[in-house]
């Protein structure tokens, strides 16, 4: 699966913890304000609504380093649409027995940033569509360990380094708005897509269809929503409206 000129994709998310789809406020264990059981029946609604692509993340395996890949694979075989996931991926070999599984595109983030040699071997045995690098970032420097470490580098500092070692995409997250369902910063989004020579998914504070609006005029290829739709701010069916740019 390969991001098309043109547009933005809308991936609603599924986050997965202790069996179950929740929503954290800004990733801290605890603060989960959505539970619901059957995550893989979440991911079958959003693709009943439209979704072209679901966005999973394995919140266990962020937290507490447990792996779910029993329900990771529940989920890939109830949906028939694409799915990316991340969250845990803490070896080669469990990234490619997700890839072997059926993702269609694993998630690194604190992995491939302390060892870039693992992305150059991913993106070489399984190709670099399938391998997308996680900067999440948190007072403009990129945090690692489930947002506890902060390094000091930006997203933009990385994200060419991360295109030369064969990453096919860049999910960004911004930690300070993420959550909060109170809209988004666009600076250092335009600023990560002018720089980077790879395509740049965003995560983070979604909130409405005016912040939608404003993500297609970045460059984003790609949009991850969570909190909004859970919370009723965000109908899946609106947001799609936003997927093809003019």
């Amino acid at each position: 699966m390969v991001f098309e000129d043109n547009k933005m994709e809308i991936m609603p998310a599924v986050d997965i913890k202790n069996g179950k789809c929740v929503q954290l406020v800004q990733g801290k264990p605890g603060s989960e304000q959505v539970i619901i059981d059957n995550p893989e029946e979440v991911a079958l609604k959003w693709e009943n609504e439209g979704a072209e692509v679901v966005h999973v993340i394995d919140l266990d395996g962020t937290i507490d380093g447990k792996s779910n890949v029993k329900l990771i694979e529940k989920i890939i075989d109830t949906v028939n649409v694409p799915v990316q996931i991340g969250g845990g991926i803490r070896s080669v070999e469990y990234a490619g027995q997700l890839l072997d599984l059926g993702v269609e595109r694993v998630i690194i983030g604190t992995m491939g940033i302390i060892h870039p040699e693992t992305i150059r071997e991913l993106s070489s045995e399984y190709g670099p569509e399938h391998i997308m690098i996680s900067l999440d970032s948190k007072d403009s420097k990129v945090v690692i360990k489930g947002w506890q470490e902060k390094i000091d580098k930006s997203p933009v500092e990385l994200s060419e380094e991360f295109a030369d070692n064969g990453a096919g995409s860049i999910l960004y997250t911004n930690v300070d708005v993420e959550g909060l369902l109170n809209g988004l910063n666009t600076e250092p989004i335009i600023g990560l897509v002018k720089s980077s020579p790879i395509p740049v998914v965003y995560s983070g504070g979604v909130s409405s269809e005016d912040d939608l609006k404003t993500l297609q005029k970045t460059g984003v290829k790609g949009v991850v929503i969570g909190s909004a739709l859970y919370k009723n701010k965000l109908n899946l069916k609106d947001a799609l409206k936003y997927q093809d740019i003019n």
